[in-house]
C-alpha cells in the first residue's frame, strides 16, 4: 500500500493552525497586491490549505484506506481568496461507527478552522454510481488530486473512472450544459454586469474546452492543444492571456468584496479598475470613467474567448464525431462540407481578400448552410487584419458589403458573425470604437455595439411573418416600404458616434453621409439615411414630452419629416431603437404615444390641416356612438360635457371620454368623490379616473396613495371642470395587475375614495430606495421651468434618477406653492425619469418665488 503523508511535528492545536493559515493567506495576498501575479496567489492559497488539511487529516486518525482528494477548482490546483474548498473523502470500504464518528469530527474541525468547504464522503463504488448519474460529479472527478492519505484508493478510482469515461457523451453533456448557461445570460458576454466565472466568454467557457479535451485524451493544457494541432500557438497564447486576465479580475473581486463574488457589478467596477491603475479621463461629454476602460477590456477579451471557444469545440467535436463528407463546390473559393461552408484552400482569404466579405454574402444566399467549419473560422479570424484603408476603398468590396445589407434573409446572423469575427469593426473603423463600450445613461442594458445589433434585429423582425403578431402596425408599414435595407443602414449608424464627445446624432450623420457617398448611394437614399441618424431621437421626444393635443406640435413635426416616407422610416427606427435599449423601457403606453403621433402627422402630410375644432367634433361623435351602444339616453352626456372645455376633449381619446361619461352620468355634483378604474385599453396597466370637488393638494394626495401601494404612474391627465370639480385620469402599472386586476380595481376604488373623503394631513415624502445602477451612476437632476409659446401656462421639465415616491415628492412641493397642475407626462427610461408638467399658479408670477420653487424641486428629486 502506498500512502502520501505529511505528518505534523507536534500535537494539533486548532487555534494555532487557524492563525498560521490566516498569516499565510495575508502574506500571499500582500504579495499579489505588490506583484499582481494571479497564478502565484492561486497556488499560494492552495499550498497553504493543503498543509492545514494534511495536519488535520493525520490528527483525526482516519482509516488507513481513506484519502483526502481535492476536486473541482481546488483539485485543479487553484484556490481563489473566497472560494469553497471542494473535497472528496474517498474510502476504500464503507465506514464503521467509529470511523464514521472520526469523519464527522474531521469535517467539523475543518469548519472550526474557518475553511469554507464543499465536501462529500464516498467509497469508490459510490463515486462511480454518482458519476454515472450526475455530469457535475463526473466533471469534478476529472480534476481529482490527492491532498493526503491513501494514494492507492485514489488510483483505483481514477482507473475505473477512465475506463467508464465516454468522451462523446461527456462532450454532448457539457456543451448542452454550456448552452443552458449561456441562455441564462441571454447568450451575450456583453452584459453590463457580467459574471467573470459563468458568463459567455468567461472562465467557465475556457474550463469547458479543457474538460472535454481532457476527457477525450487530447490535452490537459492550451500548449498541448496547440501541439495536437487543434489550435495555433498564437491562439494558445491568446487563450492563456485571457484566462490569466479573468482570473486576475476574479481575485480582485473576491478581495474587494471580501466574499465569493464573481459578478462585476456596478458597485465594484470603479474600485476594481483603480486596482489596475486605470483612472477616469476627460470632462463633460468627453468624460470616461475608469470602469469603462476596465469593462471595454473585459468585453474585448470575452469576445476573443467566445470566438476561439467556438473554433476549438468544433475541432474537438470533429475529432470525437468524425463524419466523412465529400466537399461540394460552391465556387472556386468555397465548398460545402456537411452543411457547413469551408474554404477551398488554407490561403483562400490571403489569395483572394474579397472572400472575407464574400463568405457572408454566400451565407445569406444559402440559408441551408448551418455555419462555418472550424478551419474557415480560424482562417477568417486571422484574415481580419487584411481589412485596411486600401481594402475598404475597393468598389468590389463595397459592393459585397451592400449585398450583405440588402440580403433578403440572414442579415442579422451575418452582421453578428461579422462583429464576433472582428470583420465589421475592421470594415467600419468607427464601429470598432464602440465595441464593448458601456452606456451609463441608466436605460441601456447593452454595450453600444450590442444595442445596435439589437436595433437591426428588431427592424428585421418587422419584416418576418412569424413575428408579425408582435407589432402588427410596424409589420404593415415596413411591408410597403421601398428599399427597406436603407433602414438597416440607418440602424447601423444611429449610435455609432457614442462616446466621442459632442452630440452623437450630429457626429453620426457625418459618418452616415460618408458611408453612403463611398458606397455610391443615390442622393435621395443618402438624404433619408442621414435624416434618420440625425433625428433618431426626435420622434420619441415629441411623443413623450410634448402635448400631442396641440395642433402646432403636430404641424411642426410634420414640417420636420416632410413626407410619408420619412415619417414611416423614422417611426420604424424609433420603435426598434426603444425596444433595443432594455426590456424595461418599452411599454404599451409609449407604443400608443408613438402611434398616435404617427397617425396625426400622417393626416397633416395628407393635406388635412390640423384643426382643433375638427378633432374635437370627431372625438365627440365617436364617443357618442360608443355611448349609444350602452343604451344611454341621447342626451345623457350633456350635463357633463357642458362643464368641459376643448382641452379636455383634445387630451382624451374617444373611448376615454365615453367611459368617463358613462361613469359620471348620474354622479355629477356630488360631495362624495367618485373613483372608477378599469383595465387600460392600451392593453397594459389600469386606468383610474377621479371626480371630486377640486382641492389644492389633490394631485399630491392621489400620488401619495399610489406611492404607498408601489404603483407606477405612467401618465396623468389633470382637468378642472367649469363648475370647480377635478376630473383627473391616471394610467398606473404594477407587475401584479395581470393576475389579480379585479381585486386591485375594487381595492383602488374603495381605498382611494376613503383617502379623498378623510383628507388627512399628507405624510412627508420618503426617499425611496435607489437601484444599484442609479447609486453608482447618478445623474445630475435638472429642473427647467419656462412659459409655453402662448404665455398661458408654464412647462416644468424634471430629469432625475428614478425611485419610488419621486412623483409624490414633486407633487408635494407643487402643492405647498399652490401650483395648479393641468397635465403630467411621466417618461421612465429604465433607471431615469424625464417628466414634463403643464402648470400655472399665482406663485409663478414672482421671480423670487420661482427660484425658491426650483430649488425645492431640485432638493426633492436629488439622491
Amino acid at each position: 500500500m502506498s500512502t502520501a503523508t505529511i505528518a505534523p511535528t507536534q500535537p494539533l492545536q486548532p487555534l494555532q493552525l487557524k492563525q498560521r493559515m490566516k498569516a499565510e493567506r495575508q502574506l500571499v495576498i500582500a504579495e499579489f497586491r505588490e506583484n499582481g501575479k494571479p497564478e502565484k496567489l492561486l497556488r499560494g492559497l492552495r499550498h497553504s490549505v493543503d498543509g492545514v488539511l494534511a495536519d488535520a487529516w493525520h490528527a483525526a486518525g482516519l482509516p488507513a484506506d481513506a484519502a483526502l482528494v481535492g476536486v473541482g477548482g481546488y483539485g485543479r490546483g487553484e484556490l481563489f481568496p473566497n472560494s469553497d474548498v471542494d473535497l472528496l473523502i474517498l474510502l476504500g470500504n464503507p465506514p464503521d461507527a467509529i470511523a464514521q464518528a472520526k469523519l464527522e469530527n474531521f469535517v467539523q474541525l475543518l469548519w472550526d478552522l474557518g475553511l469554507e468547504i464543499g465536501h462529500s464522503i464516498r467509497t469508490v463504488d459510490e463515486c462511480m454510481t454518482e458519476s454515472a448519474a450526475d455530469i457535475t460529479v463526473q466533471t469534478s472527478l476529472l480534476e481529482a488530486r490527492l491532498v493526503t492519505g491513501n494514494e492507492t484508493v485514489l488510483n483505483e478510482l481514477l482507473r475505473r473512472y477512465d475506463d467508464a469515461m465516454d468522451p462523446q457523451a461527456f462532450f454532448q453533456a457539457k456543451t448542452a450544459e454550456m448552452r443552458l448557461r449561456h441562455a441564462k445570460y441571454e447568450f451575450t458576454p456583453f452584459s453590463l454586469e457580467p459574471n467573470v466565472k459563468e458568463s459567455p466568454g468567461a472562465l467557465r467557457d475556457l474550463q469547458v474546452i479543457l474538460w472535454v479535451a481532457k476527457a477525450a485524451g487530447l490535452a490537459n493544457s492550451w500548449s498541448q492543444l496547440a501541439i495536437r494541432g487543434l489550435i495555433t500557438r498564437e491562439e494558445a497564447r491568446q487563450l492563456m492571456e485571457k484566462e490569466r486576465a479573468f482570473k486576475d479580475i476574479r481575485i480582485r473581486l473576491h478581495l474587494q468584496t471580501n466574499r465569493r463574488e464573481d459578478r462585476l457589478v456596478f458597485d465594484v467596477q470603479t474600485a476594481i479598475a483603480e486596482t489596475f491603475g486605470l483612472t477616469s479621463t476627460g470632462e463633460g461629454l468627453d468624460a470616461r470613467r475608469a470602469s469603462e476602460f476596465l469593462m471595454q477590456r473585459y468585453y474585448w477579451a470575452a469576445k476573443t474567448v467566445t470566438q476561439l471557444n467556438t473554433i476549438l469545440l468544433q475541432n474537438i467535436e470533429a475529432y470525437l464525431f468524425p463524419t466523412p463528407s465529400q466537399p461540394v463546390p460552391i465556387n472556386p473559393r468555397f465548398n460545402e462540407v456537411g452543411g457547413f461552408i469551408d474554404i477551398a484552400a488554407d490561403d483562400t482569404f490571403e489569395s483572394t481578400p474579397s472572400a472575407v466579405l464574400e463568405i457572408f454574402v454566400l451565407m445569406t444566399e444559402r440559408p441551408d448552410i448551418k455555419g462555418m467549419t472550424a478551419r474557415t473560422m480560424r482562417a477568417l479570424w486571422h484574415a481580419r487584419t487584411l481589412i485596411d484603408d486600401a481594402f475598404r476603398a475597393k468598389p468590389q468590396h463595397r459592393a459585397l458589403f451592400l449585398r450583405v445589407l440588402q440580403a433578403p434573409v440572414g442579415l442579422v446572423h451575418a452582421l453578428r458573425r461579422m462583429n464576433d469575427m472582428g470583420i465589421l469593426g475592421r470594415y467600419l473603423p468607427n464601429f470598432r470604437r464602440i465595441i464593448g463600450q458601456m452606456q451609463h445613461d441608466l436605460f441601456h442594458v447593452y454595450t453600444v455595439d450590442q444595442h445596435i445589433m439589437m436595433v437591426v434585429r428588431n427592424m428585421r423582425r418587422f419584416t418576418m411573418t412569424e413575428h408579425a403578431h408582435e407589432y402588427p402596425f410596424c409589420s404593415q408599414l415596413i411591408a410597403n416600404f421601398r428599399d427597406r435595407w436603407l433602414l438597416y443602414v440607418a440602424a447601423l449608424f444611429h449610435d455609432i458616434a457614442k462616446g466621442r464627445g459632442g452630440d452623437h446624432s450630429e457626429l453620426g450623420k457625418v459618418d452616415a453621409r460618408e458611408f453612403c457617398r463611398d458606397h455610391a448611394l443615390s442622393e435621395e437614399d443618402t438624404e433619408l439615411v442621414v435624416f434618420l441618424v440625425e433625428h433618431h431621437l426626435t420622434m420619441s421626444v415629441v411623443a413623450q414630452k410634448q402635448d400631442l393635443s396641440d395642433p402646432d406640435v403636430i404641424q411642426s413635426f410634420a414640417r420636420l419629416v416632410r413626407d410619408e416616407r420619412h415619417l414611416t422610416a423614422l417611426y420604424l427606427l424609433t420603435v426598434a431603437d426603444i425596444r433595443g435599449t432594455s426590456p424595461k423601457v418599452w411599454n404599451a403606453w409609449k407604443a400608443k404615444l408613438l402611434e398616435d403621433l404617427y397617425k396625426m402627422t400622417l393626416r397633416v402630410l395628407g393635406g388635412e390641416p390640423p384643426s382643433a375644432d375638427r378633432e374635437l367634433r370627431a372625438r365627440q361623435q365617436e364617443a357618442l356612438a360608443t355611448l349609444r351602444l350602452f343604451g344611454l339616453p341621447s342626451d345623457a352626456h350633456e350635463a357633463l360635457w357642458k362643464q368641459l372645455d376643448m382641452a379636455y376633449f383634445l387630451r382624451h381619446d374617444a373611448s376615454d371620454i365615453a367611459w368617463q361619461t358613462r361613469c359620471l352620468v348620474d354622479r355629477l355634483g356630488r360631495d362624495k368623490p367618485v373613483v372608477k378604474s378599469r383595465l387600460a385599453p392600451i392593453g397594459e396597466g389600469l386606468q383610474v379616473t377621479v371626480y371630486v370637488k377640486d382641492q389644492p393638494d389633490l394631485f399630491a394626495r392621489i400620488c401619495s396613495y399610489f406611492d404607498r401601494k408601489n404603483f407606477s404612474i405612467l401618465d396623468a391627465k389633470i382637468h378642472t371642470t367649469k363648475d370647480g370639480y377635478a376630473l383627473d385620469t391616471f394610467l398606473i402599472t404594477d407587475e401584479n395587475f395581470a393576475n389579480s386586476y379585479r381585486d386591485i380595481i375594487n381595492l383602488i376604488e374603495h381605498e382611494l375614495c376613503e383617502v379623498l373623503v378623510h383628507q388627512e394631513p399628507l405624510c412627508p415624502p420618503l426617499r425611496g430606495r435607489l437601484s444599484r445602477m442609479s447609486r453608482n451612476f447618478p445623474i445630475t437632476p435638472t429642473v427647467d421651468m419656462r412659459p409655453d409659446e402662448r404665455g398661458q401656462f408654464w412647462v416644468l421639465s424634471i430629469g432625475a434618477n428614478d425611485r419610488n415616491g419621486l412623483l409624490y415628492a414633486i407633487a408635494s412641493v407643487l402643492a405647498r406653492y399652490r401650483i395648479n397642475l393641468h397635465t403630467a407626462k411621466i417618461m421612465t427610461l429604465g433607471e431615469r425619469v424625464e417628466d414634463v408638467f403643464l402648470i400655472d399658479g399665482q406663485a409663478l408670477n414672482n421671480q423670487r418665488v420661482q427660484v425658491q420653487l426650483e430649488t425645492e424641486l431640485l432638493d426633492a428629486v436629488k439622491i
